[in-house]
């Protein structure tokens, strides 16, 4: 069967299965999808959302994340209205809880930018609506803990979150709580913060963003299985693109660093800083085949199918293509 209008086809995307779970749009059909509203964010909010070394500029908002931003609205209206509805049914009432979106990736492919993109744009909508993000970050165990279980060089990896604590905050959101409490994580120093928390209090949405926020709930001894955070997703994002493009994006991102935050007295990466370009590349391309490369490969890529959206980006770290869930 032919492809449909403006499926875009490459190697990494396929014809599609008319019966696969599904749609193809190439960026050109996907960006005609936006509704006919200005994009207003300007230069300076741009700065302000952008990730280390991230090119999103105005044409990417305006034909990638205005279009999504408006699928995402639709996806809200529809699941308040089947809260009222059930609420009605039941003989409930109460407020209406979150509407949780998942952000999941590779390390440097730019989520966090999407996240911070999709957090501006949703904040806009009618009725200006309240768009907390939280990282998972501050669910990694601190670094002593990480130690005692040999697991240091193993951050990001699944098994050196506190898993069951994202849950139950998660949950503990999704379910309508007033106040919950989050830790916090430092980049700088690499560790979490002690004594230091957020608070999320009855948003309007939330946005969770992590490396392995789609993995599915581990079984039990008992063969049973638990609860995953994707549980509690309404809508979630896959931010993809080829392994070799996000670890020159990586490398990139680590020679910034090295002139920048790795210059910082307090930085947990300091004696990177004192690295030359030659020996900073090199230490750079060392982590990505031990770490990062490793934990895309066996635990996040495999989340991929698991997302509603994904979007695929190219080696100039655009947004070539988008595939929607069509159930």
């Amino acid at each position: 069967m032919a492809p449909a209008a403006g499926v875009f086809e490459e190697v990494d995307a396929p014809e599609d299965n008319p019966y696969g779970p599904y749609l193809t749009l190439d960026r050109k059909h996907w960006a005609a999808l936006a509704a006919s509203r200005p994009d207003n964010l300007d230069d300076a909010t741009l700065d302000r959302l952008r990730g280390i070394d991230d090119p999103t500029d105005a044409a990417e908002v305006r034909e990638v994340y205005l279009p999504l931003t408006d699928l995402l609205s639709l996806y809200i209206e529809r699941t308040g209205a089947l809260f009222s509805a059930s609420h009605e049914f039941l003989g409930l009432s109460g407020r209406r809880t979150p509407f949780v979106i998942g952000v999941a990736g590779s390390v440097a492919v730019g989520k966090s930018t999407t996240s911070r993109m999709l957090r501006e744009l949703l904040s806009r909508l009618p009725g200006s609506p309240r768009v907390d993000l939280v990282t998972t970050d501050g669910f990694l165990y601190p670094n002593d803990h990480l130690t005692e279980l040999g697991l240091l060089d193993r951050k990001g990896y699944p098994e050196s979150y506190n898993r069951r604590r994202l849950v139950q905050f998660v949950m503990d959101v999704k379910s309508g709580a007033p106040h919950v409490t989050a830790p916090v994580y430092s980049h700088l120093v690499y560790d979490i913060v002690p004594d230091q928390v957020i608070t999320v209090s009855q948003p309007d949405i939330l946005i969770v963003e992590g490396l392995n926020v789609l993995q599915a709930a581990r079984q039990r001894s008992d063969g049973t299985t638990g609860l995953a955070v994707s549980d509690f997703f309404d809508f979630s994002v896959y931010v993809d693109a080829a392994h070799a493009d996000i670890r020159a994006w990586y490398v990139k991102r680590f020679l910034t660093l090295r002139e920048t935050a790795f210059q910082d007295p307090q930085s947990y990466f300091v004696r990177f800083g004192r690295l030359n370009e030659v020996e900073a590349t090199q230490m750079a391309i060392d982590i990505w085949n031990r770490v990062n490369g490793p934990n895309l490969e066996l635990n996040i890529r495999p989340t991929r199918g698991r997302a509603t959206a994904i979007l695929r980006k190219g080696p100039d770290h655009q947004v070539s293509w988008v595939r929607i869930r069509k159930v």
